[in-house]
């Protein structure tokens, strides 16, 4: 029997790798002769960079940058090498995310996304010409301007001079230059991680939407939405892409608009963009079983997280999907009509959250679960 796992991180307790090894040493218990494989799963945010990095042979990079209030902070990605090709994975949380403000200085007025560009462009010297990038968790508004400055883009005032960080900078921004833009910048390609729908503007826009959680008043959201949308319209009369309708366009703050706008850029489900990096299909097309799941199952998994990404992939081969979980929510039966034919919560007995969440006992708690859940796979395919 060859079995494919795929299991998201357990957030806080496990990562990807760590939560499906627990499983496939509970799947050997239960069967010696099994063929197993391992693969990183992430749907583009929090995690990715250290599934696919830890899951693909990949290193890990570290970098100080400028972070969203403009001290410096370190960010960590992840280089792949594959065919001659190098492929920086990075989440601009690293560089620019909500968690490293403090709630009380949260203000997207002057939070920036120039930290990001520096990321990139450390990537860029270490030889990396293709990029997938997360954009989930962002503390900015600025329409990306803050990352495209630091990749050589002049986003000038009336006097000429770069304006200033954060959505505020934008109420002064008259000309946009590319005259001394990184040259290297022409040869990359970038993948951006996008699962929302957002156009940059209006009452779904950027500022409406994720600004309040970043710290925006009303009369806050209503000025940088309207500094969004003369950004936009001025993009518009020198580079063609700028379509501030598109669908993601408002992701992280507009940045989805800055990467798609001047960058060679497609903007595309997280968990598609893994699915494919991984190669998952390949693997699954021969398995007779696949094994996904997260810390917690419930509708929201339902609704296109990773677990359903790869049951759905299954479904294709028509090979049957088993997943497991720290716990399942009331409503995680949903999963059963989005591919997941039987899921299995791996908590064994009554615990204190954070004794559940302890990397051992969430190990173990998945290692025994796997085993007495596949020793009723192996006696119902005796010859598998």
């Amino acid at each position: 029997m060859k079995v494919v796992i795929a299991v998201d991180s357990f957030k806080g307790s496990l990562t990807s790798m760590e939560a499906g090894e627990a499983v496939a040493e509970g799947i050997r218990l239960a069967d010696r002769t099994a063929e197993i494989v391992v693969q990183p799963l992430a749907d583009g945010g929090e995690g990715t960079v250290e599934a696919l990095t830890g899951g693909m042979g990949g290193r890990r990079e570290s970098v100080s940058v400028t972070g969203p209030l403009g001290s410096p902070v370190n960010c960590s990605y992840g280089i792949l090498e594959h065919a001659g090709r190098r492929t920086a994975v990075i989440e601009m949380a690293g560089a620019a995310g909500l968690t490293l403000v403090p709630a009380e200085r949260r203000n997207p007025l002057e939070t920036t996304t120039y930290g990001v560009g520096e990321v990139i462009k450390d990537a860029i010297s270490k030889g990396c010409r293709r990029f997938i990038i997360g954009i989930g968790g962002s503390a900015t508004n600025d329409g990306g301007a803050g990352m495209l400055q630091a990749l050589g883009y002049g986003f000038l005032d009336e006097a000429g001079h770069q304006i200033a960080p954060g959505a505020a900078g934008l109420a002064g921004l008259k000309t946009i230059t590319d005259d001394r833009v990184l040259p290297e910048l022409s040869e990359c390609s970038f993948r951006i991680a996008c699962d929302v729908s957002n156009p940059l503007c209006g009452e779904q826009g950027a500022s409406a939407v994720y600004g309040p959680q970043k710290g925006a008043t009303d009369a806050m959201v209503r000025q940088m939405d309207g500094w969004l949308k003369d950004y936009a319209a001025l993009a518009g009369e020198k580079f063609p892409k700028a379509d501030p309708c598109q669908a993601g366009a408002g992701a992280a703050g507009g940045l989805g608009f800055g990467f798609f706008t001047f960058t060679n850029a497609v903007l595309e489900s997280g968990i598609k963009i893994v699915l494919e990096e991984t190669r998952l299909k390949q693997c699954i097309r021969s398995a007779d079983l696949v094994v996904t799941g997260e810390g917690r199952l419930d509708g929201q998994t339902a609704m296109g997280k990773a677990p359903v990404g790869v049951a759905a992939l299954a479904k294709r081969y028509g090979k049957p999907v088993i997943a497991f979980a720290g716990s399942a929510a009331e409503d995680a039966a949903a999963c059963n009509g989005k591919g997941i034919d039987a899921f299995f919560p791996a908590l064994r007995t009554v615990c204190t959250l954070e004794e559940a969440m302890e990397p051992e006992n969430a190990k173990r708690n998945l290692r025994e679960t796997a085993e007495q859940v596949f020793r009723v796979v192996k006696m119902c395919v005796p010859h598998a």
